[in-house]
């Protein structure tokens, strides 16, 4: 093998599955000069992917970890070393069978073959499996097994071949040299290389590598175990290294997988055992390997004995033994979703952390498009590092959202589930009183956000039927029918809600139109006072993002966003801004407030010398106004479709401006409002999209109905793609759909949640322009209508109001129709509300 070479354009570090599969991609995109170190030998290294036990089920229900596995097994076909086995979901519980049917929508939204199968049907094809175990299972016809050793040595011999890399094991990492705040250097036991690209793809060690450059790479090495008995005389003469399909025992938390005359089973199911990236023995202090461990066997008993229920005549023969047992070492991050792209505190250093195998060449191949285009062609938004705030990437939070999650691998985790761990850390300038009025508090990017309010209980009576409320348990989990109340009061009267969870953030310098005006689609070249409401594009026309923006000062911009994007924004903005151009987060510094009702400009009045009439303070724009003693920014824009404001107020004013708003507005009829009416009824009545729901890189405005008249003079990023793209008929388009009927068959009515296919009534599959099937990108209530309201990307040919389609929900098909084909709202289409006629 090579030395260690002095420079080189790019670094690897790490030559697990995903380290060999990115150095391939990045050479197949023309990449040169690539050198890949690992401190360990080759080909197996002593990662977690030397002892994985290589197995892949395609089906998830994020879209973006089963496109991202489809591209996997897809390349791992093409290299020849995958075996397709099947396999098989068994269920002992009916609650795991209502889960397994949901895992069937996922399926038919992914384009996943799939197949809900009786007891007998798993012991046609698994004969040593007790079927007095189970009530059921689902059937994946497409499960498979990979040797990622073989695959990582022939993509690492393919980038060789290019001309484009040089390979160096045995070498460890010693330090990083970044200077003003850009990676110039790695030094290495075999010495220095310099390098204005490195990219960590070393799984368990990413952190202590990152901590060398000051950077954060959030996961911890967490324990899987795993034994493998035998030999099994029932596998024993079957050809190959497996010849039955893989047993996923969800309600056990374990999988048995063959692996040749032997029984693997591995285990989720016992306590979490998390450790630290510094506490991972040497190579020359491990029997096996660094992330083989030695087993615990009393964490592995009670799975044990309920593997043997599950296969008695297999894993009870008497002359089969436990060949190979270990605590395996992986990775996990606080909220499951792998570890991608340029590090926020770094420029030039990337991260290519906590991918397991099923995703492992998906994600280098998305992840070297992203290094070379700027953008993959897969949307990574949900992986993306730069998602975490500070506090997300502590090692207490890490800690405790993984202990937390360990046990959810196989878990039935509900959509809305929220997490119990690391609570209370980012809470409002209102906190105390949402409190006292009974607030069901949800998590986001740490802030605790009320949801929903005890205290407007009295509503739902008030409302009865129109609350539309939830019979099925499920349906109604981490819901509540006072959503709906609060829904329909504030479009009675007015609603109050606490909206401190925006990142909120200045653009600031004589750079700041310029910087602004690049980035964003909107016209930024507006009078000071103007509000815009803006997408963020990429090269290619796929959405970053949407956000506003205020125009404060000739030089300064105040940017609104999402809380749980804001960090990425943030990034976006900072990266893409001119010398002298600040980019400054004030998320801290400000709390915000909406009011929003027809009575909300009375109550406004009624504690302000201002002008807030609908002549005096236009739509669209924002200005100071004073509040009592309280200095606030009032901007006049609304995401429920009423008129109003956001209120943007110093941090500790913020508790003072809701007190006094709520007890001038009691005489109005003015309720708190929590979140489940501003991010879902008020939005979903007219039709505004979310980003991550509709909005993606996967997206463009055509598609989304919010191409606009006139593209703007002035260069922006994405503006190349959008004018080819204007004219020209979409592959797909938004549409909202009503459910018709909500009755299933055992008479119970169910309620959608988002995520389901879109069918054609018969229940046949429908396919896009780019050969993706429809479904619920959002699904939730319109009180106003008194319609359960579902969101899809639809075929041109569908996307007609009127057009009859059906949702599966739960294996059952439920009739819809296509309300809207663009962006005309479903409640107050002519927007008379929000302008105040």
């Amino acid at each position: 093998m090579a030395n260690v070479p002095a420079t080189a354009r790019c670094v690897v570090i790490g030559a697990g599955i995903v380290g060999n599969s990115l150095v391939y991609h990045l050479a197949n995109l023309g990449w040169r000069d690539i050198v890949q170190i690992d401190k360990g030998p080759l080909p197996n290294p002593g990662g977690s992917t030397g002892h994985a036990s290589n197995f892949l089920f395609p089906v998830d229900h994020s879209r973006e970890f089963a496109d991202i596995t489809k591209d996997s097994m897809a390349q791992y076909k093409e290299l020849g070393v995958f075996t397709e086995s099947g396999g098989f979901e068994v269920a002992r519980t009916e609650e795991r069978m209502e889960e397994l049917r949901r895992r069937m929508s996922s399926a038919k939204a992914w384009g996943i073959p799939a197949e809900l199968v009786t007891p007998e049907q798993v012991v046609e094809k698994v004969p040593f499996l007790d079927s007095s175990v189970i009530i059921g299972a689902a059937w994946f016809p497409t499960v498979g097994v990979v040797d990622s050793l073989r695959a990582g040595t022939i993509f690492r011999e393919k980038a060789m071949e290019l001309g484009a890399l040089t390979v160096v094991p045995n070498v460890e990492v010693t330090g990083m040299r970044v200077e003003d705040g850009v990676i110039k250097a790695v030094e290495t036991t075999g010495g220095t290389i310099e390098a204005e690209t490195v990219v960590i793809a070393c799984g368990v060690w990413s952190p202590k590598l990152a901590k060398m450059a000051g950077a954060h790479i959030p996961l911890t090495p967490a324990v899987h175990q795993m034994i493998s008995v035998g030999p099994c005389e029932v596998l024993a003469d079957r050809p190959g290294e497996i010849s039955f399909p893989i047993v996923r025992d969800m309600d056990t938390f374990c999988y048995e997988r063959q692996h040749g005359s032997d029984m693997e089973v591995g285990s989720y199911a016992h306590r979490a055992i998390l450790m630290d990236a510094e506490e991972i023995p040497s190579i020359e202090q491990s029997k096996l390997s660094p992330t083989e461990l030695p087993f615990t066997s009393d964490d592995f008993d009670p799975q044990l004995e309920q593997a043997l229920e599950l296969m008695p005549e297999l894993l009870g023969d008497e002359r089969a033994e436990i060949r190979y047992a270990i605590n395996g070492l992986l990775s996990l991050t606080p909220d499951g979703f792998p570890l991608l792209g340029e590090t926020p505190e770094v420029k030039g250093l990337w991260s290519a952390a906590a991918v397991w195998i099923k995703e492992g060449p998906g994600t280098a191949r998305a992840v070297a498009e992203w290094m070379t285009h700027g953008n993959p062609e897969i949307d990574l938004g949900h992986s993306d590092i730069a998602r975490f705030y500070p506090h997300q990437r502590t090692r207490e939070h890490i800690r405790a959202r993984t202990d937390e999650s360990f046990n959810k691998t196989y878990g039935i985790v509900h959509p809305s589930e929220q997490w119990s761990s690391s609570r209370g850390i980012r809470l409002s300038p209102m906190h105390a009183s949402e409190k006292e009025l009974g607030a069901v508090f949800y998590e986001t990017a740490g802030w605790e956000r009320p949801h929903w309010y005890e205290s407007n209980a009295a509503l739902v009576e008030k409302f009865g039927d129109a609350c539309m409320p939830r019979e099925h348990e499920w349906d109604a989990r981490w819901w509540s029918p006072i959503i709906n109340a609060e829904h329909l009061q504030m479009r009675e009267t007015a609603g109050l809600v606490d909206l401190t969870a925006f990142c909120i953030f200045d653009i600031v310098g004589p750079g700041a139109l310029e910087g602004v005006q690049k980035v964003i689609v909107a016209q930024a070249d507006v009078k000071v006072g103007r509000v815009i409401y803006t997408p963020v594009l990429d090269e290619r026309g796929g959405f970053r993002s949407d956000l506003t923006v205020m125009r404060l000062a000739h030089d300064r911009f105040r940017v609104v966003t999402g809380g749980a994007h804001g960090m990425a924004d943030l990034k976006w903005f900072k990266d893409r801004m001119p010398s002298g151009t600040a980019v400054v987060d004030l998320t801290s510094a400000y709390s915000t407030i909406g009011l929003w009702g027809p009575k909300a400009k009375e109550i406004l009045a009624s504690v302000t010398s201002a002008d807030v009439s609908k002549e005096g303070f236009a739509f669209g724009t924002c200005r100071d106004i004073e509040v009592g003693i309280l200095p606030v920014l009032a901007s006049r824009i609304s995401y429920v479709g009423e008129y109003g404001w956001e209120l943007y107020v110093p941090f500790e004013s913020g508790a003072a401006l809701w007190a006094k708003l709520l007890e001038a507005g009691a005489e109005h009829g003015l309720v708190p409002v929590g979140i489940g009416v501003y991010g879902t009824t008020g939005r979903i009545e007219k039709g505004y999209r979310a980003y991550g729901y509709e909005l993606d890189t996967e997206r463009t405005l055509t598609e989304t109905g919010m191409e606009r008249a006139k593209i703007k003079d002035a260069d922006f990023i994405g503006k190349d793609a959008i004018t080819a793209q204007a004219g020209q008929t979409p592959a797909t388009v938004l549409c909202s759909m009503t459910v018709d009927n909500h009755t299933s068959a055992s008479g119970v009515k169910r309620y959608m949640l988002g995520g389901e296919p879109i069918l054609t009534r018969g229940g046949e599959p429908l396919t896009d322009g780019h050969g993706h099937h429809p479904y619920v990108t959002t699904a939730g209530s319109a009180p106003s209508l008194g319609k359960h309201v579902l969101m899809a990307f639809l075929p041109v040919e569908s996307a007609v109001v009127g057009t009859e389609l059906a949702v599966s929900y739960m294996e059952e098909l439920y009739p819809v129709t296509v309300a809207a084909v663009d962006a005309t709202p479903l409640f107050d289409p002519e927007n008379a509300r929000i302008r105040g006629l």
